[in-house]
């Protein structure tokens, strides 16, 4: 809890007053340091306790205070004075004494996190002590420049530079008289280690190359230069910058290193300086069996110890506080992160004072090398940088030389990363919980538990109830667990001494591992990793228009059709296959949390079931005469469903578990339960499975309730617009009123939640707290939803909400730009589906097919679009979602509805993209030399896109979905203007 926010910091002072006394006793007795340096660590160890104690004990004094004043022992007058009156008392021993009989393991673990590190400060002092003569030689301004040699006077410290370990024990910074260093409280051979192998790789006068931090190595501990950020000055210096990550990557993989996040990585100007370098040669990590398919078990495999899981390339968290969040070292990027809850008081000062949360951003590190990277922009060369170095490697390697250079990595201790941090942090703050500060036994039970249960999913993990009764140990005195091993060794060492895994010889395993790697995947997954860096699926980056050859469709269906097949083909030769027959593919994945490279997901927008739809149309149109076959089509489509079979089953038997604590999936129609729901159905209307799979789609159906009441989504893409959609989809396929009706209640629910004003609606959010416009995140898709809904129910509260969300739209039109603005402060929307006009457009003529509001009215939205998207929105890529494929879908309808830009037909539109699809191949992703399998940024999209094209198609829209069969299997006719 931040500290304006502590509140009840003046009383703690009676739990750390007394073990500070000891402490300055005990620095009294250094003669080596001197008085002001004496109170500078006392200060800082103060601090430390402080905010330590704060963090733990915030919500128990909460609950006493409650209770004081609910029972009437609190007598004075007033809220603030009965405040400072429990203040008051909580400030003296007695209270915390008195609290035993309620909390009876309290004060021992107090009397342990102080003590503790009280030990951990009295420990540097000494330590400092010792080493000060030779400091001088690693003190620096932060620039890299050396201030000077000799002895140094310590001015202040900063403990807490990290997470706690080993008895208190924590990274500080020390101020020494206008200079800094950095004491590391454990080895630091690895760290001198590195930095001789990077003295052998580059010259050691090159300014912008890669480094780690000069080191004074002593047993146990160490000192370290202490490096700070600098941004680059100029476009040179950026060059080099990213060229660097690119030699960090290579050096990653070679080292087989993890944990190279944002806080352990320095922009220091052209330099990217790697700060802690204890996870490199990680042990023991494994890969578990998903039980959701072979195929999907030997991707996951395929990705395992490549440069994904350094830490460098950008990523998103799953972990509870950290979901959404990106720490990478090359991520992290302003702008692109969520706001995560934070604890404060609120209430302060007054006895109806409580612990809340609220959304916070997330704390800026100083990895980044400009105000504003645009990562597209410098990847190039970081992909360079890693083909460089790694060809530099190779060359070491088939002379003999790399293992003796790496020799003097032999014996050097490192540390194993076996669970997440995060999950570390979480259990405390349940440990420390005044529910569990009252049952302790229960609350280490509940604790051990979850840790035996994940090590049982996870391999790497410990499971061994020795081991993790000596992790919950640790985290019961606020300290992080380790486990670290020597290279020479690999067997890992834990809390009391608990080991863990196998014995093996880490620096032969990477060297191994290293020469067996695919560096074609590596450069492949470096080439995909940039998405992870930004939060929104329509994230479009810096880049000219693909060239426009000079030459004309002669026969337009003929060139659709062939194009078709060939996308259709690269689908089939990319797939990645299990023995049991179920298929997938590697590829940036969106979902609820922002992109992420991994085997695809469920979804309908970039995963599975979107594929799924892709296909099984393909395969209709085949049958029709309006394809051409594609060998393997079949088996293709067969392993596709077969994966999201064994997925969904054992989705049901996770969440079926008893042990199952997961967040609900999002509702929504292209990520979440709402777009499986719109596989399915799909999928048995085309007679791809037995119509008895209908009750996989009526399963996820009974979801949708707990999914809705968690999400903080409104919208068509992942919120609960899109699981309106998806029941009246299934309503219309089974003829159950129950499924309308629950359609109905969460219409109900997104009517209620509406801002309303001047006859607009809109449904702000904590990314957009004025509201936002277009399709898949806003008004617009919220009030097509809408009006579907009240076209199945009639129900005028629905029809009055849906106008009042368009007409919110159709305020942002801008008629000097001839675009929407955006109410994120981003502008102006782009013509795309997801975000601006394609989307805004292509549902309004969709509400004309349907009949809804007033025709002419939806007839100039279309037009408008149609004017914002040509050509400014051809040209990027040929992605449906914010490529030509979306933009052809609008300019089509408006050729149809007679609102098209002058000179603008059908053979134009359709032109278009066929040619340019002809002449440069499917591009396809958000970032254009990405491959995606996906149905909305991706391939699949483009080949069903292109079978729409044919005359007399019967494959209707992917961006405004309807259930495409009726009941009895029959193909719905798609009108057509």
């Amino acid at each position: 809890m931040p500290a304006e926010e502590g509140g009840f910091d003046s009383c703690l002072g009676c739990l750390i007053d007394p073990a500070l006394g000891d402490l300055a006793a005990e620095l009294d007795g250094l003669a080596f340091l001197g008085r002001s340096e004496r109170a500078a660590v006392l200060a800082g160890v103060a601090d430390l306790l402080l905010a330590t104690l704060r963090r733990k004990l915030s919500r128990l004094l909460v609950v006493e205070l409650n209770l004081a004043s609910t029972g009437g022992t609190l007598l004075a007058g007033s809220a603030e004075a009965r405040w400072q009156e429990f203040l008051d008392r909580a400030s003296r021993p007695s209270f915390w004494q008195g609290l035993s009989a309620h909390y009876p393991t309290l004060l021992t673990r107090l009397r342990a996190v102080v003590t503790s590190r009280c030990a951990a400060g009295a420990e540097l002092g000494r330590r400092f002590g010792a080493d000060r003569t030779v400091l001088g030689e690693l003190t620096s301004n932060g620039d890299g420049e050396l201030t000077g040699n000799g002895d140094v006077e310590l001015t202040a410290v900063g403990f807490g530079s990290g997470d706690s370990h080993r008895g208190g024990r924590s990274v500080a910074r020390l101020d020494l008289g206008g200079a800094s260093a950095m004491y590391k409280p454990r080895s630091l051979a690895v760290d001198a280690a590195l930095g001789r192998f990077l003295d052998r790789l580059f010259d050691a006068q090159q300014a912008d190359r890669i480094r780690v931090p000069r080191v004074l190595e002593r047993q146990g501990y160490g000192w370290t230069e202490f490096v700070g950020h600098r941004l680059c000055e100029s476009a040179a210096e950026l060059r080099g910058y990213y060229t660097g990550i690119g030699h960090w990557l290579a050096l990653a993989r070679l080292f087989g290193a993890t944990d190279l996040h944002a806080e352990n990585l320095i922009a220091a100007g052209p330099a990217p300086v790697i700060v802690d370098c204890e996870t490199l040669f990680t042990p023991w990590l494994r890969v578990a069996g998903t039980g959701m398919g072979e195929a999907t078990d030997r991707a996951l495999r395929q990705l395992h110890a490549t440069v994904l899981l350094t830490g460098l390339l950008p990523g998103r968290g799953s972990e509870l506080g950290w979901r959404g969040v990106d720490i990478s070292a090359v991520g992290a990027l302003p702008g692109e992160q969520p706001d995560v809850p934070m604890p404060y008081l609120a209430g302060a000062g007054t006895d109806r004072a409580r612990v809340a949360l609220r959304p916070a951003p997330v704390a800026a590190a100083a990895n980044l090398p400009s105000r504003e990277p645009v990562l597209d922009r410098h990847w190039p060369d970081v992909i360079a940088g890693f083909e460089e170095l790694t060809a530099r490697l190779t060359r070491l390697d088939r002379a003999g030389e790399l293992a003796p250079a790496l020799a003097g990595f032999a014996g050097v201790e490192v540390r194993g990363i076996l669970r997440a941090t995060e999950t570390y942090a979480e259990l405390t703050r349940m440990l420390w919980h005044p529910v569990s500060l009252h049952d302790e036994p229960a609350a280490v039970a509940r604790a051990t538990a979850l840790l035996i249960t994940q090590g049982g999913a996870r391999p790497s993990a410990p499971s061994d109830p020795a081991v993790v009764a000596a992790e919950v140990a640790e985290l019961l005195h606020d300290d992080i667990p380790v486990f670290s091993t020597s290279t020479a060794d690999g067997q890992l060492t834990g809390p009391a001494g608990t080991r863990w895994g196998e014995p093996h010889d880490l620096v032969a395993d990477a060297l191994a591992s290293w020469r067996a790697a695919d560096l074609a995947v590596e450069r492949e997954l470096i080439r995909m990793s940039p998405l992870s860096a930004y939060s929104g699926e329509g994230w479009r980056p810096d880049g000219d228009r693909l060239p426009m050859p000079e030459r004309a469709v002669e026969e337009p269906a003929a060139l659709a059709r062939r194009l078709a097949g060939s996308a259709v083909t690269t689908l089939r030769d990319t797939a990645v296959r299990g023995s049991d027959g179920t298929v997938t593919w590697i590829a940036p994945v969106f979902n609820s949390t922002g992109w992420a490279v991994q085997p695809l997901s469920l979804d309908g927008y970039s995963g599975l079931a979107g594929v799924a739809v892709a296909l099984a149309g393909y395969r209709h149109a085949v049958d029709a005469g309006q394809a051409a076959p594609v060998d393997g089509l079949d088996e293709l489509l067969t392993g596709t469903v077969h994966s999201m079979r064994a997925a969904f089953d054992r989705n049901l038997e996770i969440r079926a578990s008893s042990r199952f604590t997961g967040r609900p999936k999002p509702p929504g129609l292209y990520v979440g339960l709402g777009s499986q729901i719109w596989g399915w159905l799909w999928l048995v209307g085309h007679r791809v499975v037995d119509p008895a799979e209908l009750d996989r789609a009526v399963t996820l159906a009974g979801l949708l309730p707990q999914s809705v009441a968690a999400t903080e989504e409104s919208d068509v893409l992942v919120g609960a617009a899109g699981a309106v959609v998806a029941l009246l989809m299934l309503a219309e396929h089974t003829g159950e009123q129950r499924w309308l009706e629950q359609a109905a209640a969460v219409g109900t629910g997104l009517v209620l939640g509406a801002h309303r004003s001047a006859g607009t609606a809109c449904w702000p959010s904590a990314r957009a707290p004025h509201g936002m416009g277009g399709f898949a995140h806003g008004s617009t898709g919220i009030g097509w939803a809408l009006a579907r809904l009240s076209m199945a129910t009639g129900d005028r509260r629905f029809t009055d909400t849906a106008e009042a969300a368009l007409a919110f739209d159709r305020a942002l039109y801008q008629p000097g730009t001839g675009r929407w603005g955006d109410l994120r402060e981003l502008g102006e929307t782009p013509p795309a589906w997801c975000h601006g006009a394609v989307g805004i457009g292509v549902a309004a003529a969709d509400l004309i097919r349907l009949g809804f509001g007033d025709p002419d009215q939806h007839a100039e939205v279309v037009r408008r679009a149609a004017a914002a998207s040509w050509p400014e929105g051809m040209g990027f890529n040929h992605s449906i979602c914010h490529g030509d494929l979306g933009c052809w879908e609008l300019l089509a309808a408006a050729a149809d509805l007679g609102v098209a830009p002058d000179g603008l037909d059908h053979d134009a539109v359709t032109g278009y993209p066929l040619v340019s699809i002809a002449e440069h191949g499917p591009v396809t992703g958000v970032s254009r030399q990405v491959f995606s399998p996906g149905l909305l940024p991706g391939l699949a999209g483009v080949a069903y896109q292109l079978l729409r094209m044919a005359p007399g198609s019967e494959l209707g829209s992917v961006l405004v979905p309807e259930r495409a069969l009726d009941p009895a299997g029959r193909l719905r006719p798609v009108a057509r203007g």
